[in-house]
């Protein structure tokens, strides 16, 4: 990016239109958190833009670049919500703030306290309320405000005392308590609950303020249940894990019982955000942590969603775990607020993931397949229909995952890592590691009729044992050519013993298939199908 902002700084027309291209999600993200409105965001961006471009030049330090643009940003949101003559805070922030969804009386009393707030913020120095602003109605960080009005942290902190204190001379008393609610301390008392320990050490390098809680699961493999924490469920879970992915039963329990106990904490802190990605992988952990946060009074915490399906400059985005630190150094603070439709909406995608029928999860992302392109969902529709299409096809008993192997074997991958790169560069919306990748390439070259074959690793359940195993040659049987051509059902030749969500497939008929041309999980008796 830096290298676009020397280019655009000396006049680089093309360079912009690149740094714009860079920056523009990332913009829209906090516009439309702060306007709520898809044509206000994007014109709050257009001028953004136009504003950044003619004053370019101005800028120093082309490192500073995302802080600067951010304040444009912000700067011009808060001018078209004041020619709109509304309330600085949106409402959706007024909801979470309350703690639970208010009448409209109480919503009058928060917008009239809040607008008090800004009003009394902005009568005071500029000495105290230029920080106060960025601190504390911006959000930005204690370092990236040290920087930006070059003083000492210490400074800051001193005038960001003395702002406060001034304030409670302003302020009601009554008012005050609420107002200092939102006046936290810069995100020291705040939550991030991430996907993956790359991600989580990343940002425990001062990328973001507060502490880092790593969701070790991997919901998309393994049995499903709405309450996977109860004793039984976890217990038939762990074992499943062990015994497919070569995950230790007991600790497995042990993680789960460790990040269920810091999670109960969550109180404790005034911001929760989630951070997440558009693969199956992770929508499927979101939407169990929205079920769970559905089932919690949430009291003062804030909860937030930050849930990308792309980067700038990367051509294929597999997840938050590619981006450099710097990289994720820009997404702090484009976060969304979740409220209460959100809580219900993932909880309600869960527990149909976690139904025994997947017919209910066709059924329910048909009847909100709208509503959750348009909101902080909008990766889960795509992401649970690839895990529908996981199911045994009518056409031939191949799951998604199989059909692209045995294809992907046909075309020369003739290698575990070649398959392994292939097969999840052309998934990826299922975001399939290499421990679950290898639990289905094992069931391929299982029993007496394998569809594939590696070489030296027959009967091998654990392919971290086999000496070069990812080098290793892969060819296709006689039983998968007819298989992949459509002349044999994989279920007939190699029965199943599989989990998709709730739904647990098992023997040589299994009873759901998925109908590739209707896009629908079917009832299919596949006994009856093919000899």
């Amino acid at each position: 990016m830096l290298h676009w902002i020397e280019k655009a700084q000396k006049g680089d027309a093309e360079a912009f239109r690149e740094l714009s291209g860079h920056v523009r999600g990332m913009a829209y993200v906090v516009a439309y958190d702060m306007l709520g409105d898809v044509q206000l965001a994007e014109d709050a961006v257009q001028e953004a833009l136009l504003e950044a471009y003619m004053n370019l030049a101005s800028l120093q330090e082309p490192a500073a670049f995302p802080g600067w643009f951010k304040t444009i940003v912000v700067r011009q949101c808060h001018r078209l919500l004041r020619r709109k003559r509304q309330a600085l805070l949106p409402l959706e922030a007024a909801v979470h703030v309350a703690g639970s969804s208010p009448g409209v009386a109480e919503i009058a009393e928060h917008r009239e306290w809040t607008q008090v707030l800004h009003r009394s913020v902005s009568e005071l120095s500029a000495k105290l309320r230029v920080p106060l602003q960025l601190f504390y109605f911006y959000g930005y960080s204690l370092q990236e405000i040290s920087v930006y009005l070059d003083l000492s942290v210490a400074t800051l902190k001193k005038r960001l005392y003395d702002g406060r204190r001034k304030l409670k001379g302003a302020l009601p008393v009554v008012d005050l308590a609420a107002a200092f609610h939102l006046l936290h301390e810069g995100g020291q008392r705040m939550l991030h609950i991430v996907n993956g320990d790359t991600v989580g050490d990343k940002l425990k390098q001062g990328i973001v303020q507060g502490e880092v809680l790593v969701w070790r699961e991997i919901y998309s493999a393994g049995p499903i249940f709405i309450d996977p924490v109860a004793e039984q469920n976890q217990q038939l879970r762990a074992e499943v894990l062990q015994a497919t992915m070569g995950i230790p039963a007991a600790e497995y329990m042990a993680g789960c019982a460790e990040q269920e106990q810091r999670i109960s904490g969550f109180r404790q802190y005034d911001e929760v955000v989630l951070w997440f990605e558009h693969d199956l992988f992770d929508q499927s952990m979101l939407a169990y942590l929205l079920h769970w946060f559905n089932g919690q009074k949430l009291g003062n915490t804030k909860l937030s969603l930050l849930c990308i399906g792309e980067f700038p400059g990367i051509e294929l985005f597999h997840g938050l775990g590619q981006l450099t630190e710097a990289q994720l150094s820009t997404l702090p603070g484009t976060w969304r607020n979740i409220g209460r439709k959100e809580l219900q909406l993932g909880s309600l995608l869960w527990e149909v993931y976690a139904a025994a029928d997947p017919r209910k999860l066709a059924d329910l992302l048909a009847a909100k397949r709208e509503e959750l392109a348009g909101g902080a969902l909008a990766f889960a529709y795509d992401a649970f229909m690839a895990h529908l299409s996981r199911l045994p096809s009518v056409e031939n008993g191949l799951g998604i995952v199989e059909q692209t192997t045995l294809q992907a074997v046909a075309n020369g991958m003739d290698t575990p890592l070649k398959l392994f790169r292939q097969v999840t560069d052309e998934l990826h919306r299922l975001g399939m590691g290499d421990t679950e990748y290898w639990k289905i390439l094992r069931t391929l070259t299982a029993g007496e009729k394998p569809l594939i074959e590696i070489d030296g690793v027959a009967e091998l359940t654990d392919y971290r044992e086999v000496p070069e195993f990812l080098h290793r040659s892969v060819t296709l049987t006689g039983w998968g050519e007819q298989v992949l051509a459509g002349a044999a059902d994989r279920l007939q030749l190699q029965s199943i013993d599989e989990w998709y969500g709730g739904l647990h497939l098992e023997g040589h008929d299994a009873l759901w298939r998925w109908d590739r041309a209707a896009e629908r999980p079917v009832q299919h008796p596949s006994s009856a199908r093919m000899e």
